[in-house]
């Protein structure tokens, strides 16, 4: 049975494009700085190039390597067998889930606060704990958070939308049920547009969206560094997110890579959600459809 019904008014908004590069920011890289000396030239057929990293000079030649060491063209050979096969046996077909964890002062049907590091199961109430007699009241500024990124992602609104129990067992679930939308969504038919880096082929690429939903989190599971036991910490359970559902339109890693930060760059403009993938503001469920298979859904 549904428990709730709302009521949600559009919002006018103007979305404006921020630099990217933020997706991946835990992944450090060595920098390569190209300076002006740095030159091309060919010889017997072969590329050359110069330049310089970090105050080192370095020549490198793709057949000066193979003669240092003769084992990269057989490596090379099998990574290419290697590719060919995966190319054969799997079809580039991704869709992507985000849940985005909205950064409202209270939860979504109490009044606990929740700060991402506080001491365990400090943020807690009857409510939040599944215990008998409380009843959710929802946050309004759910409602208005998800109607905002509605509209930023080009989504239709649900002038009639109502909440539903996601009924499953797991020990960080108190309530065993999670308060989440089914059949009719808050926003549903939106769309991403974006431009691919140059450096990745360029091009325009419009990638659609299924829907939009509100729903709470779940409580989190601390392991012990043996393995011999688990904690429950509820500090989470009941925190206010937003799942956005991509339609299975993404050909590859890349355009999968630009999608996830189009979104956080998306969510951190409105001011929805600080975005944060390392401590799990953001994180995205990857589908693919491999060849053969007739019904997408597998996950990795």
């Amino acid at each position: 049975m549904p428990l709730l019904y709302i009521h949600s008014r559009s919002l006018e908004l103007i979305i404006k494009k921020t630099t990217a590069s933020t997706l991946l920011r835990s992944i450090q890289t060595v920098p390569l700085l190209l300076y002006p000396s740095a030159f091309f030239r060919r010889k017997n057929g072969a590329l050359y190039w110069t330049m310089k990293s970090s105050s080192v000079t370095q020549t490198q030649t793709a057949i000066q390597e193979k003669k240092q060491n003769p084992q990269i063209k057989a490596s090379t050979l099998t990574q290419t067998k290697t590719i060919d096969k995966l190319i054969k046996d799997y079809e580039a077909i991704i869709g992507i889930e985000t849940h985005v964890q909205l950064s409202t002062l209270t939860k979504a049907f109490c009044g606990c606060p929740y700060n991402y590091g506080a001491q365990p199961n400090t943020s807690i109430c009857p409510v939040c704990m599944g215990l008998p007699s409380a009843l959710p009241v929802l946050n309004s500024k759910v409602i208005e958070f998800a109607v905002k990124l509605g509209l930023a992602l080009n989504c239709k609104l649900s002038l009639n939308s109502k909440f539903d129990r996601k009924q499953y067992f797991y020990p960080d679930l108190p309530k065993v049920y999670q308060i989440s939308q089914f059949d009719i969504p808050i926003a549903t038919s939106g769309y991403v547009d974006l431009d691919l880096p140059v450096e990745f082929g360029g091009g325009h690429r419009r990638f659609g969206i299924t829907r939009v939903h509100m729903e709470e989190d779940t409580g989190k599971l601390l392991h012990s560094g043996n393995g011999g036991y688990s904690q429950v910490d509820l500090n989470r359970a009941g925190v206010p997110l937003l799942e956005i559902v991509s339609e299975p339109d993404l050909k590859n890693g890349i355009e999968a890579a630009e999608y996830a930060a189009e979104i956080q760059r998306v969510v951190r403009y409105l001011g929805i959600s600080n975005g944060n993938m390392k401590e799990g503001s953001l994180r995205c469920d990857v589908t693919i459809r491999p060849i053969g298979q007739s019904e997408f859904g597998t996950k990795v």
